[in-house]
């Protein structure tokens, strides 16, 4: 456990003019704050943020960060304010803290949305200081080490959320350890036996890893000493999820995985990083494919460096990474290698555009106002792998790895992707959904009508052109409703002798409005011709009484009469927000099961369509039309969940999956198995599903049978 003394030699190690008084100051209010507080381990709550504080000062940042670093929980989990810490520590530790406390009093309607507000606003910070984002991370590093202490599920959904959101980030900032330490202890609470398993078989064979690396080491020191290039080179194994990650996307078993040994190699000059390329490639043949130049195209973040592998000794594959020293300290000492602070702490010219991906999450988060739509956004922009495009002018474009000539040109201008018609590629008229190449040339084509087609979604890579296109497709449905919903209370109002007009300017209507929270009558057309409000009753309950000729009396609709005869039971499985007797489907694009979190989708003339929330065809779908559903855990219905099982080829292993499935008391309503020329099998499982908890324990249960590579849940 970390002391505070570590802390001050820490920083006084890498700034000696440092002023310690406000950290000394800092942790003695923390002390009283948190006096009596534990965390779930039993150690007093203090520990976390000085751990916090110990992890910023390892990556050498400045006394104010670790300030706030140490006070980061004191304003949420304690009685202490944001205007005590500014009148104590001044209006910039403030500003960190504010940036990084969660919106724990504010309450939100689903999960979803509180976490999507939170990185809102933690966006909206670190696009006006980025010291936020590395407190933040700061404290998710820790809380992951320490993750053990609480439940599976709560500590399931903390895992994902470190890697779908904080690993990337980490990632993207150039902090290669800590995202490497990040994706490691995710995976080991996601998929802990997968991640015991491939621990055990790192760990039998490191002595003799250990041994090739020292090889490899001595002839490289050797030929390069020969060629007069002064180097350091450096070896490791590959972290465990990498490893993981690499068995998934080739279906291959961990005896399979070749290149598990990476080696840096560190030397004094630019023109040496090419010098030293030739002499690798003079002393081993390299793989084809597996070269990537940095150093003439770096990273967003800035990071520069060769990297090449190549069949080393004995056949083993080997991955170089070839860099100057201070190529290496960008990649290795974090953002504090290239991150300089001006007076107000603003972002240098130099730096901006290393940060440019910030700026573009504080533009969706402006755009976005779905939370699932907010958070699917961010996912694809921080696992984006870049290509580099070229306009016909020469200009170069940075964009995800696998984009189409319409990405491209959502990325030059939102009225150049509304009207692209085709492209020219490299000179040549290719399908606009062909994925483009780094290097490639773009010419976009347009037309005089602005069309974007609602398929664009299903091949478009950039979160740009997704949150473009969407916003154009939802617009032009919305005008289409607004314009049925107006049609629809013309006619109900006509039954009385009154018109749309008279009703929108009469008082009743304006009444209405206000007590409805409907902001105009625009809006109040829309809710109508999307089905989510009936005209009649707003006509009867606008209209005066003595303006009714008659009231039909309520009436059970036919729609709840089909649910009826279709289920043979008036409860659906599922609880609809503010809309009652309606049919309720299930979408086959996402296949949800009890337990996952749904959202409802209003459709024309087939009720409300259930959905996961991070379904595709729900994110592309219109707001307006979602509702809030919730899983009726007292109906007690049984959901079909499709699992897919990939193995080695041999005897008796499809009996033991089946064993591992039907022990937990599941039943196997459907299965498939096919055989591929590697020796390997694909199964498809159809599985009868209580909710997700059980779906889990299927998982797991599989994974644990020898033979199994891979256990992934399909949605379609």
């Amino acid at each position: 456990m970390i002391r505070l003394y570590d802390i001050l030699d820490a920083i006084t190690g890498y700034n000696p003019n440092a002023d310690c008084e406000p950290i000394k100051a800092a942790y003695r209010f923390a002390d009283r704050s948190h006096q009596g507080q534990t965390r779930r381990s039993g150690e007093p709550y203090l520990v976390h943020p000085v751990e916090v504080a110990g992890i910023l000062a390892q990556m050498r940042m400045d006394v104010p960060s670790i300030v706030a670093g140490i006070l980061h929980d004191t304003v949420e989990d304690t009685v202490a304010t944001l205007e005590e810490v500014e009148q104590l520590f001044g209006a910039e530790v403030r500003r960190l803290v504010d940036g990084v406390t969660k919106l724990g009093k504010i309450k939100f309607r689903t999960s979803e949305e509180k976490q999507a507000e939170n990185f809102r606003k933690m966006i909206m910070a670190m696009a006006q200081d980025i010291r936020v984002i590395l407190i933040k991370l700061a404290d998710r590093l820790h809380n992951m080490r320490t993750l053990s202490y609480l439940a599976e599920p709560r500590r399931v959904d903390i895992a994902q959320e470190t890697m779908d959101i904080y690993a990337p980030i980490a990632n993207r900032l150039g902090i290669q350890q800590l995202k490497v330490e990040l994706e490691d202890l995710a995976f080991r609470h996601i998929k802990p036996d997968v991640y015991q398993a491939i621990a055990e078989q790192v760990e039998r064979e490191r002595r003799e890893r250990e041994r090739f690396m020292e090889e490899v080491r001595t002839i490289v020191e050797r030929k390069m000493h020969d060629v007069n290039i002064t180097c350091e080179i450096k070896g490791r194994h590959k972290h465990l999820y990498s490893i993981y990650r690499k068995m998934e996307a080739q279906n291959i078993p961990f005896n399979e995985v070749h290149d598990l040994i990476a080696f840096r190699l560190i030397v004094s000059t630019l023109s040496q990083c090419y010098e030293a390329l030739g002499v690798l490639h003079s002393l081993w043949k390299p793989v084809p494919g597996r070269f990537k130049d940095y150093i003439a195209m770096p990273k967003q973040n800035n990071y520069q460096s060769l990297h090449t592998t190549v069949v080393g000794p004995s056949g083993e594959r080997c991955e170089f990474q070839i860099r100057t020293r201070e190529m290496h300290d960008i990649a290795e000492r974090w953002i504090s290698a290239h991150w300089k602070y001006k007076e107000g702490r603003q972002i240098e010219d130099k730096d901006e555009l290393k940060f440019k991906w910030v700026r573009q999450l504080l533009e969706w988060q402006r755009e976005l106002n779905e939370p699932t739509e907010f958070l699917d956004t961010i996912k694809l922009d921080l696992f984006a792998d870049d290509i580099y495009i070229f306009t016909p002018r020469g200009d170069l474009r940075e964009l995800p790895r696998g984009s189409t000539p319409i990405d491209f040109a959502y990325e030059i201008h939102t009225d150049v992707g509304h009207s692209c018609v085709g492209a020219r590629v490299n000179g040549k008229i290719v399908p606009i959904k062909n994925p483009l190449r780094s290097g490639d040339t773009v010419e976009i084509l347009t037309g005089k009508v602005k069309r974007p087609n609602k398929d664009w979604m299903q091949f478009v890579r950039t979160s740009r052109a997704k949150a473009k296109i969407r916003q154009f497709l939802r617009q032009e449905e919305r005008d289409q409703a607004e314009g049925i919903g107006r049609e629809l209370l013309e006619k109900a109002g006509a039954r009385y002798g009154w018109t749309a007009n008279k009703l929108a300017k009469s008082d009743g209507m304006e009444r209405y409005l206000q007590a409805h929270n409907y902001r105009d009558m625009p809006t109040l057309f829309v809710s109508i011709g999307y089905g989510k409000l009936s005209p009649e009753e707003v006509v009867v309950a606008v209209l005066p009484k003595e303006d009714l000729v008659e009231r039909e009396p309520a009436k059970v609709s036919p729609i709840a009469r089909m649910v009826q005869k279709i289920t043979g039971r008036a409860r659906p499985p599922v609880r609809i927000s503010g809309i009652s007797d309606m049919l309720v489907t299930f979408g086959k694009c996402c296949n949800p099961v009890p337990g996952d979190h749904i959202i409802g989708f209003v459709t024309r003339g087939r009720g409300v369509s259930i959905h996961v929330v991070d379904c595709p065809r729900i994110l592309g779908s219109d707001p307006d039309r979602h509702v809030t559903v919730e899983w009726d855990t007292a109906a007690g219905v049984a959901r079909v969940a499709k699992v897919k099982v990939t193995c080695v080829d041999r005897p008796g292993l499809l009996a033991n999956m089946t064993e591992a499935i039907t022990s937990i008391g599941v039943n196997i309503t459907q299965a498939t198995a096919r055989t591929s020329s590697e020796q390997k099998a694909v199964n498809i499982f159809d599985l009868e599903i209580r909710d997700v908890t059980q779906l889990r324990h299927v998982i797991q249960s599989l994974e644990k049978v020898k033979g199994v590579i891979a256990v992934e849940r399909l949605r379609t």
